[in-house]
This record gives C-alpha cells, sequence and structure tokens, in this order.
C-alpha cells in the first residue's frame, strides 16, 4: 500500500508506504547495486538504478482507502531513483577521486531535468544517507533522489522565508545571510570553485556543514561547468574534514535543496547543501528526542564557532590539497 495522507494539524502530507517494511537491512552475501548481480550493468561509472521499495511510484497505486474533507488521501505519484556512485561496493563518496564525483555531479543534474519535466513533479530532492546509525539499509554507496507530487514542508518554510526577504528588502535572504558570514569569518570553513562552505551560525546539528553556490542560482540545471568541477571538489572537501575529525567514516545525511519544478518562478530561492552527521564528539551521537521531535525545536550541546574551528584544524586545510 503506498499513499499521500494529509495531516489538517500540521498541514503536511505524509507518505505512507507499507511495502517498505519489506526492505533487506544491510545483507552480507549478496548486493543487488554490485556488478555481477544481474540487476545493474557490468560496467558502470555511476548509475540511476529505479528504488525496489519506491515510496513514490508513476503511475501510482490506488489510495487504499475514500479520504473525508478534513482526513484527505491522494495518489503516491512520484519517483523514488537509487544513485549508485559506483560499482566498487567497500567504499565512499569521501574516498573517490574529484574526477569521479564530477561524473556524480553531471548524473545528478541529468537526472534533475528529466524529472524536472515530467508535469506530476513538483520537486526534486537529491540526498544521501550514510552509515548504520542513519538507518541506511543497503552498505553500497549510493544516494537517492525522490520526485514528489508536491513542495516538501521544510523546503517551504524556506521559500516562505526568502519570499519574505525578497519582497520587504529586494534581496536575496540566502545571499544576505552568506554575507554576514563572509563578514563573521569565525564559521567559515572554504570560499572558492564557486560555493561557500560554512557551519551555520544557526547550526542544529554540531557539525552541520552548509554549502551554498556564490552565483545566485535556484538549481542545479544553472551549473556552469565550472561550478561542477568546483562541487565535486568542494564536496570530497567537506567529507574528507568528516572523516579525519575522529578518524572514521563520518555518518551523515547530506540534502540538496534547490527551487521548485511546479512551473512556478521562484527568483529568491537560491541552490545549497546541507550535511547533518549524527556524531557531537568522538563517542557521543545527538538524537532527536521529546524537544526536537515533539516541539519541533533543535537543542544544539556547542556552539557553531567552536565546531567550525574544530574541522578547520584537520585536513584538507586548502581547497588546493583535494583531488
Amino acid at each position: 500500500m503506498s499513499e499521500l495522507r494529509w495531516n489538517p494539524i500540521l498541514r503536511e502530507w505524509v507518505a505512507t508506504a507499507t511495502h517498505r517494511m519489506d526492505r533487506p537491512q544491510l545483507p552480507k552475501d549478496w548486493c543487488p547495486f554490485c556488478p555481477g548481480s544481474g540487476r545493474v550493468p557490468d560496467d558502470y561509472d555511476v548509475y540511476i538504478y529505479p528504488n525496489d521499495f519506491p515510496t513514490f511510484r508513476m503511475p501510482p497505486p490506488k489510495p487504499s482507502m475514500e479520504g473525508t474533507g478534513l482526513l484527505q488521501v491522494a495518489p503516491s505519484a512520484g519517483v523514488c531513483d537509487v544513485v549508485l556512485y559506483t560499482p566498487e561496493h567497500d567504499t565512499t563518496l569521501a574516498q573517490l577521486p574529484v574526477s569521479h564525483i564530477v561524473k556524480l555531479v553531471r548524473l545528478w543534474r541529468r537526472r534533475f531535468r528529466e524529472l524536472a519535466s515530467m508535469p506530476e513533479i513538483h520537486y526534486v530532492f537529491i540526498f544521501e544517507n550514510k552509515g548504520e546509525v542513519i538507518g541506511v539499509t543497503m552498505p553500497h554507496p549510493h544516494g537517492q533522489i525522490y520526485a514528489f507530487p508536491y513542495i516538501p514542508p521544510k523546503v517551504q518554510r524556506e521559500l516562505d522565508s526568502a519570499q519574505e526577504h525578497y519582497e520587504s528588502t529586494g534581496r536575496c535572504l540566502f545571499c544576505d545571510v552568506m554575507e554576514e558570514e563572509k563578514r563573521d569569518r569565525r564559521r567559515v570553513l572554504a570560499e572558492g570553485e564557486g560555493f561557500f562552505v560554512v557551519v551555520p551560525f544557526y547550526a542544529r546539528w554540531p557539525f552541520e556543514v552548509h554549502i551554498t553556490s556564490l552565483r545566485h542560482m535556484g538549481n542545479i540545471e544553472e551549473f556552469w561547468e565550472e561550478e561542477i568541477q568546483g562541487l565535486a571538489r568542494i564536496l570530497k572537501f567537506v567529507l574528507l574534514k568528516y572523516n579525519n575529525l575522529y578518524g572514521f567514516s563520518f555518518p551523515y545525511i547530506m540534502v540538496l535543496h534547490q527551487a521548485p519544478t511546479d512551473s512556478r518562478d521562484y527568483p529568491y530561492y537560491h541552490f545549497h547543501i546541507e550535511f547533518y552527521p549524527p556524531y557531537r564528539s568522538r563517542d557521543k551521537l545527538k538524537y532527536l528526542a521529546g524537544c526536537e521531535s515533539g516541539a519541533g525545536t533543535f537543542i544544539n550541546d556547542s556552539a557553531a564557532e567552536e565546531k567550525a574551528a574544530q574541522l578547520r584544524a584537520v585536513p584538507p586545510h586548502t581547497l588546493e590539497e583535494v583531488d
């Protein structure tokens, strides 16, 4: 069963997909993403694999029940892709050369363009869950792309804030925040290759990092060639810092926030990437407990300036060190 159920109290859709309960959990003796499995080409660099347990489908199945005026139900129309980073099973995105990550960024852009052209799709969400503590079910290095039939609520909040700021000042909210971070410098990790890297002033996770395009743009389709190359280097820069922080492969959630694809104009929105790593120290995890999950208020038990200093202290120290 797969359908959308409307929460009239929070005014947001909940995707109900009961078949996902049957997903394999970190299988040890087989991998559908490895060459030779019969599920992927025997030779590939990066590859789009249709999700075997999709939350959204095209065409969507008929909802299991009729909604009411208050408790609405809608078909879960959309697309769910798995993005295979490499045929190598025992590696991570951080270990791949920049030249290979360039291929991934190009694949993201191509797939974004394809999904954005579908009239049913209002938002294309590119993301990666990395690490067992995050809840990853397949160990092969991969990310995902969800093509939504609506704008997800967190992105909608960003859009509302950005639009209000734009209408009152005539400026981009993200550009203004970036300029303030540039003036302060205490939380900045890097600037160059077309991007700005910072532990944001309002970080909710202890080692949260944001990558924002220096040039004002809404989505990855607008990238120049040098920005494709630059983002690949910037991504590896951030991931190497994470891994060198405590000497182990750092888990994280990586999300690309882009303008919606619902045929409307969003001149006030700005492309950026956010990382949410769960470690707050070498041996302690941050959990989303009562205040975060129940009240929606994050409690960060460290200062962004402190965590930025820790990340600056570990290699790579400059973008030129990354290849």
